[in-house]
């Protein structure tokens, strides 16, 4: 519960404090827009940032940390369109705001909690709803990648072993799924982890020693000096320079994974 406030009241600040994210994204010449993704009885307003190319691209799910559709998950899906994908990225929280508003109307303190009891179900069912119509887009090539961040970190692991014709799954700071859910993962996984983030990082050696007993592809790399959340810390202005460095590292093996 303790972790939760916590969380609550960091979220709240991120939510206040992302000016610079959102000037980034006004600079940006990228075509974006908000879509509704109906199913199932529930509508999920997802992002979309279009590349600028000639030919069909592959698709990005990007999804949110625990702190819900904040400018800079926006910021960063801007960021994975010049690398040649469309993103698509979903906010989970859809609906479930007062007034079925999604993570702007929660009052603040709300999100996270919020998060936190979100149905497992529900969660899949919105991913596969947004990943369907990302690879279903006329300028889509039909390929669908997934990446996640903190709490989406942990939900892209989970996808993975639901999600049958992923490319592959980018997990930036987040923890793995259940260890006999992994024999179903098809995917090659990817980790991304902070040297400084003891509670996730005590997760690595099980899940490599689990991945590699289902005979699945796992290849972590965590990056020195930087802590958790260094994607998001590494672009903030105030950032530290680990954070910077291993942002900046970390975007470059994205990318060169992404393109293989």
């Amino acid at each position: 519960m303790t972790r939760i406030l916590l969380l609550s009241a960091l979220a709240a600040s991120l939510l206040s404090a992302q000016d610079w994210a959102r000037a980034t994204l006004e600079k940006s010449p990228r075509h974006r827009e908000w879509v509704t993704v109906k199913h199932d009885g529930r509508s999920v307003e997802t992002f979309v940032v279009y590349p600028e190319s000639k030919a069909k691209t592959p698709v990005v799910l990007v999804i949110h940390e625990i702190f819900g559709m904040t400018d800079w998950v926006q910021d960063l899906a801007d960021q994975v369109a010049p690398a040649g994908y469309i993103a698509v990225a979903p906010d989970l929280l859809s609906g479930m705001a007062p007034n079925g508003g999604r993570t702007p109307d929660f009052p603040s303190g709300g999100v996270g909690p919020a998060i936190g009891k979100l149905n497992p179900d529900q969660i899949t069912a919105d991913l596969n709803a947004v990943a369907d119509y990302g690879i279903h887009l006329p300028a889509a090539n039909g390929k669908l990648f997934v990446a996640g961040y903190c709490w989406g970190g942990s939900q892209s692991f989970r996808f993975a072993t639901n999600r049958g014709d992923l490319a592959a799954a980018f997990v930036f700071y987040g923890g793995p799924p259940n260890k006999d859910d992994m024999a179903r993962i098809k995917a090659p996984v990817y980790g991304f982890y902070a040297e400084n983030d003891a509670r996730i990082g005590a997760t690595i050696p099980d899940t490599v020693a689990a991945m590699k007993a289902a005979g699945k592809v796992y290849e972590p790399e965590t990056y020195a000096g930087a802590g958790h959340g260094f994607m998001r810390a590494g672009e903030d202005p105030s950032g530290s320079d680990a954070n910077r460095k291993a942002r900046a590292d970390a975007w470059e093996r994205w990318k060169k994974l992404l393109s293989k």
